[in-house]
């Protein structure tokens, strides 16, 4: 089994936010603690390390009191590119990666996670969630080999920057989390506010 101490988490805060209308999703409050922080909180017992991946207010993440990564080309060029901050700088094995805008994912993530990797002899754990009769695929939920970074710089630097595409080209293995609201992100006011209802 993979132990927590073996795995980094990185909470990706580094995106622009435009359907929350260009602000730091990751500093909106919800519950009255932004949002970032409610991510940090969640993670952090279910991981060995935590760093945060922002490209802007960065004075306020490392507020948290954990390490904060830029995205090393500095254009908000998505997930993946956060991806690559973490894993340049990841000192375990492997690393898990959460949104910052989705506060409510499970306690047991990391665990079902890392026991599906290890399991299925993969590279990648991607979150699985249920939507009527279809599965949809949580790509930013993902545990993954630190070994990878090779391979996602290369696809960066083919100017790829599709995520599915990415982990679809590595042994990967999905797991399915029944509850899929725990995985609800607010990425528009109105989402924020029905999460905190």
């Amino acid at each position: 089994m993979i132990d927590r101490s073996e795995i980094t988490g990185l909470i990706l805060a580094g995106g622009r936010g435009s359907r929350m209308g260009g602000v730091d999703k990751g500093l909106q409050n919800f519950q009255g603690i932004p949002m970032a922080m409610h991510a940090l909180l969640r993670l952090g017992p279910q991981v060995g390390q935590i760093m945060i991946n922002a490209n802007r207010n960065l004075a306020a993440y490392e507020s948290m009191g954990v390490p904060v990564w830029t995205d090393a080309t500095g254009d908000f060029a998505g997930p993946l590119a956060g991806f690559a901050a973490g894993l340049e700088r990841c000192e375990t094995e492997y690393m898990v990666t959460v949104p910052c805008d989705s506060p409510l994912f499970p306690l047991d993530m990391v665990e079902r996670l890392a026991a599906a990797l290890h399991e299925a002899d993969a590279d990648i754990a991607i979150v699985v969630t249920r939507e009527g009769d279809a599965l949809r695929t949580q790509p930013v939920f993902c545990l993954l080999k630190t070994s990878l970074l090779t391979s996602l710089l290369n696809f960066l630097h083919e100017g790829q920057g599709k995520i599915d595409i990415w982990t679809a080209s590595h042994k990967r293995v999905e797991v399915l989390f029944e509850d899929a609201h725990a995985f609800a992100g607010a990425n528009t006011p109105t989402e924020l506010q029905q999460l905190q209802s």
